[in-house]
């Protein structure tokens, strides 16, 4: 008897602990950390403040799918790009920097040439008051990336899209990505347009099938990258070659736009519609990855956009039909992409924070794009290392609808832009007042000040900083204070400058040069052929040179110089490649340094075509003087003849 009810007590001892257990297991549960969010991270090109249908300005452009996106979070009216560039602003959002702390303050990182500070121009014509700047062209590895912080917190991080802040080493993958897709980091924007085959697009594994859009394609991609990483948390960063030039689109998206237009309209160009909504079926692709994969109460998303959009006609960049259209309007704002004024910097913004933001919520809080980093942090509970400076301010307290964290956004912009009629400068908004101060355009260059009550004005129209001379002298002594903090390199007067000296017009066209041995004299140079050379005179700062090709397929190549100079300095190889455009860019060009002698050195320059190479330019100077050049010899990288140029033989 003893035996069985000892048994028997085992038995409900056993099922005791078992109960036990498993009690204590779901207290263990409840008391654990949750799982840090997601972050996903929708960056648009170029989409201006209006160009969507978040703050009801557009009457033509459709984007249903950030309707969709806003209906789960919070619309922000008021925030801003640290500057109304990409680069810039792409570098202050995954540092926390200002652009002008970093250096990077215009959209050059895409150039051959490594420069990791900025500097002043050394000069500048007389019709110029100011010493511009010159950025930086590569993002540092000095500075921490978001995705660097995060990784190293555990999560699984991936780039899509345009980058733009360097090419390798200074790549997304060299700044604390794992994934990179399509991994083109040079480019500025599509070139050759959005529709497959994909000119700018270089390995044959992420072409697509003709027509195919290049955001349908990476929004399927990053939509796989959900997929596979449903489990563990992730940083995705989708930022949109959308809505930036070339201006290409579907074709049958512009139909369906086309009979919508109202000619009256500053927004009427259908093809921008289109663009406008292949990005926002890409959003719609994004969020339905979201929620098919039951994450959606674990994802955080943010929208935003880099700069302004473009308010002016495409011209070249644009098909017969479009040269004439402004792509779109920024209206009730004024200016756009790469000015000073709200169209070039106010962003549209959404943030979706599940069970934390309240849904279709408003706020007018001030949020700068320097503000994501530290934001993203606190909300992924990383707390960023207490050695590292940040200039940005966590946006938690807004989007928790406890009060606005800054009450002064800041902007610098230190270049001349002709084709959007900028002027080096800088403006600082506190409340619902902007100063924007114009370096030396006064009329002994002195500062000049423009003062906007944004509130009533948001078009800025009214210029009030005759009438508020003290509220000026307040708001530029915050600003003088914020570029000293960053130490910017504040543009300087230009001692050449003449009052009266009219800008330079443009060139009236020239009568072609006859080829000479098979080279054309482009630009800035007349070619002739003596003492055994083909002597090139320079009559300008930029002078070229080229020649056409036939039967040179894809692959790696070496030019091969014999070269005299009497002007050195900066020399620069382009290659043209089959069906790609502009014919000669930045993107497909080698620098190479020219000494100053009267004898012949020899110089070799390497480069690696895509596709087949239809031409050659050659610049080999930057000023005014002589060149001769005895050879010119094109070969395969493993030294096989492919053409050559002997000027030596008569």
């Amino acid at each position: 008897m003893r035996n069985h009810i000892d048994s028997r007590g085992v038995r409900l001892w056993g099922l005791l602990a078992v109960l036990l257990g498993l009690v204590a297991g779901a207290a263990a549960a409840r008391n654990a950390a949750p799982r840090p969010p997601n972050v996903i991270f929708i960056l648009a090109d170029d989409l201006g403040w209006s160009d969507t249908t978040l703050y009801g300005t557009t009457r033509l452009y459709q984007t249903p799918n950030l309707e969709r996106l806003a209906a789960r979070g919070m619309r922000f009216r008021n925030a801003y790009a640290a500057n109304p560039l990409c680069s810039p602003t792409r570098a202050s959002i995954l540092t926390g920097l200002y652009p002008g702390r970093i250096g990077i303050t215009a959209p050059v990182c895409h150039l051959p040439e490594e420069r990791f500070s900025a500097a002043l121009v050394r000069s500048a014509r007389p019709d110029l008051k100011a010493l511009q700047q010159v950025s930086a062209t590569r993002l540092k590895h000095e500075y921490v990336t978001l995705a660097e912080v995060l990784k190293e917190a555990g999560y699984a991080t991936a780039h899509f899209g345009k980058w733009h802040l360097g090419r390798e080493p200074y790549d997304a993958r060299h700044q604390g990505f794992d994934v990179d897709w399509p991994s083109e980091p040079n480019l500025p924007g599509p070139g050759g347009g959005y529709l497959a085959p994909w000119r700018f697009i270089r390995k044959a594994e992420y072409q697509g099938r003709p027509g195919e859009h290049i955001e349908d394609r990476m929004s399927r991609e990053a939509a796989q990258f959900i997929r596979e990483h449903r489990d563990r948390p992730f940083y995705l960063n989708y930022w949109a070659y959308s809505v930036h030039s070339p201006w290409s689109a579907k074709p049958e998206l512009v139909e369906q736009y086309r009979p919508k237009v109202d000619p009256a309209s500053p927004q009427r160009n259908p093809l921008y519609a289109a663009m406008v909504q292949s990005l926002d079926d890409a959003v719609g692709t994004l969020l339905d990855a979201v929620d098919e994969t039951g994450i959606a109460r674990e994802t955080v998303i943010v929208f935003f956009s880099d700069n302004g959009g473009w308010i002016w006609p495409p011209r070249q960049t644009a098909p017969p039909g479009y040269e004439a259209i402004p792509a779109t309007s920024c209206a009730p704002l004024r200016g756009g992409k790469a000015t000073l004024y709200e169209g070039g910097t106010r962003e549209p913004c959404v943030v979706v924070w599940p069970e934390r933001v309240k849904p279709n919520s408003r706020t007018e809080a001030l949020l700068s794009s320097v503000d994501w980093h530290p934001t993203l942090l606190e909300i992924c509970g990383v707390r960023p290392s207490a050695e590292r400076r940040l200039d940005g301010i966590s946006q938690v307290p807004a989007l928790l609808g406890r009060g606005r964290p800054r009450d002064t956004v800041m902007c610098f912009f230190p270049h001349y832009t002709p084709a959007t009629g900028n002027l080096p400068g800088s403006w600082v908004r506190r409340g619902d007042w902007k100063l924007i101060r114009f370096h030396h355009d006064g009329e002994h260059q002195d500062d000049r000040f423009e003062l906007y009550r944004l509130r009533d004005d948001p078009g800025e129209t009214r210029n009030r900083a005759a009438e508020e001379p003290e509220r000026v002298k307040e708001l530029n002594a915050l600003l003088e204070t914020h570029l000293q903090d960053i130490q910017a390199l504040v543009p300087t007067r230009n001692p050449a400058y003449r009052p009266g000296v009219p800008a330079p017009q443009a060139a009236a066209p020239r009568t072609p040069q006859a080829p000479v041995a098979g080279w054309t004299a482009d630009h800035d140079c007349s070619l002739d052929r003596r003492d055994g050379a083909l002597r090139i005179t320079s009559t300008g700062g930029d002078p070229y040179l080229s020649a056409r090709l036939a039967d040179v397929p894809a692959g790696e190549y070496r030019l091969e110089l014999r070269l005299a100079s009497g002007v050195g300095g900066r020399g620069q190889l382009f290659w043209q490649e089959e069906g790609v455009s502009p014919p000669f860019f930045r993107d497909r060009s080698v620098l190479f340094d020219v000494a100053r002698d009267d004898g012949f050195r020899d110089y070799t320059l390497r480069f690696t075509a895509a596709r087949p190479v239809r031409a050659l330019r050659l610049d080999p100077a930057v000023a005014p003087g002589e060149i001769r050049i005895r050879t010119i010899r094109l070969r395969t990288a493993g030294g096989e003849l492919i053409r050559e140029w002997d000027f030596s033989q008569q």
